[in-house]
């Protein structure tokens, strides 16, 4: 781990040793988007996970440096190559009083691998899970996964017999805008349970004192917060989100505008924890159309060409960005994921220069001396000034010839739009839960549908069966020969241009005084390990 996250990890500690004697209190949560589902296996999207991972738990989970941790398995071994067993928690119950049983760890698996799902990348290796007695569970594999207890951090479980009576055994299918029970609905095992849901007004989760990790701090197992209930509620306005804030109406606020940090860092009430998130932010190509949907080139696809991918790359002013539109929160890149993640190549990490000319003479060489126009899609209420940046971005292709018209719309319908491949260019934000380089490479870079989980977020159609190859090595190898797979993936990467790099965020929190809660590099607040004063 760097350094960063040791420190952060022992003042998070340090925090905790006063956990107990403080008082219980309500926190008061806003962000600009809401979950568009509570369907544990529906959509692997953070504004979905922030919520949920309050209330379900997997086998594994994590330590507040981000490390693996016992989760609901106490243990877990690898007995063979392509065989992990899980020892499970004893005692467990789910919210509505079900039992937390092996049976409970097969269905959960086998619902996130249904084709509904949108967690096929961490569940892809996986062949079957199997009971082996009440509180122990075999996960077999197709192929040796070294780091299979890191992927499943993030598959939660679910009671079988609440899913079968609540007609919910598949996932929510989201892109068919699907409503049942597990919408609004949710029966996990974690620290809070759902209170109350109202879509778009407010989520309440209130603490379930059973929880195992309440009573785990006695054992040493985990250090536990005093939070006893949470109330989230999305303020789409920045003005109004900060304005609550400073007022007290609210108590954190997981995205503060940049331009507001200073003000808030001053104000009397207030304070601001910051740090970098294992979050990138790309403009992604669709490079797999003969003809792009939106544009005025007729009877082909520019983005198909190299030269006019590496025009658009070499027209973007990143450090205008950086400078003007993030305030210096955020860190240049060019390269697929930022260095907390195993795999990361420094000297992979290089950007092609910002150079209005060479772009213009790339067009030209291409066949487009006078350019042509394009539709860039967005978020609005996704990313740290995610429509900001996309109007800068805008007007520097414009300026080199590609006249681009900017759709910026809220998570909910932008991530529906990209998800039915209804799209020429857009900017995405990746993070890696998983903190390791495949995540990244499968999700986004592999062909889509070549293998399950690979290419699920690949929405600009890129494939290229030298990347394929690299990608399946990572799955299966370990040691130098899986480094050389990443390293030679990355330079890849770099070459074909499938996408443009821009940066890796900075995530700033805003919190009243009162409240201490850890920073986190996946940008999501654990209200478990969070304290009122």
């Amino acid at each position: 781990m760097l350094a960063w996250i040791r420190a952060g990890a022992l003042a998070a500690l340090t925090l905790f040793a006063t956990a107990a004697d403080a008082p219980a209190r309500t926190v008061r949560w806003a962000a600009s988007g809401d979950p568009n589902t509570l369907d544990p296996h529906s959509q692997n999207v953070g504004t979905v996970t922030m919520v949920l991972q309050q209330i379900y738990e997997g086998l594994v989970t994590r330590n507040p440096d981000l490390s693996p941790a016992a989760g609901l398995a106490t243990s877990w071994s690898q007995e063979e190559p392509t065989r992990w067993r899980f020892n499970l928690r004893q005692g467990v119950r789910f919210h509505n009083g079900e039992p937390f049983t092996a049976e409970d760890v097969v269905f959960s698996f086998a619902r996130a691998q249904q084709p509904t799902s949108n967690f096929g990348i961490f569940v892809d290796t996986i062949d079957r899970a199997v009971a082996v007695d009440e509180r122990t569970v075999d996960i077999v594999t197709k192929v040796p996964d070294p780091i299979l207890p890191n992927k499943i951090i993030s598959v939660y479980m679910m009671s079988k017999p609440w899913s079968e009576a609540h007609n919910a055994t598949r996932p929510q299918n989201t892109r068919a805008r699907e409503e049942m029970h597990t919408v609004r609905n949710t029966n996990g095992t974690g620290p809070y349970r759902l209170a109350a849901r109202e879509p778009d007004v407010r989520t309440v989760m209130a603490r379930s004192d059973a929880w195992w990790g309440w009573q785990g701090q006695q054992q040493g197992e985990q250090p536990v917060g005093n939070v006893t209930e949470i109330v989230f509620r999305p303020i789409a306005s920045d003005a109004t989100r900060i304005a609550a804030l400073l007022s007290g109406e609210v108590d954190f606020v997981l995205d503060p505008p940049l331009q507001d940090l200073n003000r808030l860092r001053a104000a009397s009430g207030t304070k601001v924890i910051e740090g970098p998130e294992v979050r990138t932010l790309y403009i992604v190509f669709d490079v797999f159309r003969d003809e792009l949907l939106y544009s005025d080139v007729k009877g082909k696809n520019p983005f198909k060409d190299l030269r006019v991918r590496q025009a658009l790359y070499h027209a973007i002013d990143i450090q205008a960005i950086h400078r003007t539109t993030m305030r210096g929160q955020s860190v240049v890149t060019g390269t697929l994921f930022p260095e907390q993640v195993n795999g990361y190549a420094r000297e992979e990490d290089v950007r092609l220069p910002y150079d209005q000319a060479k772009a213009r003479a790339l067009l030209a060489e291409a066949g487009y001396p006078n350019g042509f126009s394009v539709a860039l899609d967005c978020s609005n209420n996704r990313y740290i000034n995610d429509e900001q940046i996309c109007q800068a971005i805008s007007a520097m292709w414009t300026r080199v010839g590609v006249r681009t018209s900017l759709k910026a719309q809220p998570l909910a319908p932008f991530f529906a739009q990209i998800q039915r491949d209804d799209t020429s260019v857009y900017m995405l934000g990746w993070g890696v839960p998983t903190l390791d380089a495949l995540y990244s490479f499968q999700s986004l870079l592999a062909s889509r549908g070549s293998a399950p989980g690979d290419g699920i977020w690949n929405f600009g159609r890129y494939s290229n069966l030298r990347m394929d190859e690299l990608i399946a090595r990572m799955k299966t190898e370990s040691g130098p020969a899986r480094q050389a797979a990443v390293r030679e993936g990355l330079h890849l990467y770099r070459e074909d241009v499938p996408h443009v790099p821009l940066h890796h965020q900075m995530i700033p929190w805003a919190v009243r005084a009162n409240l201490s809660i850890p920073h986190a590099a996946n940008n999501q607040p654990y209200f478990r390990w969070a304290v009122v004063n």
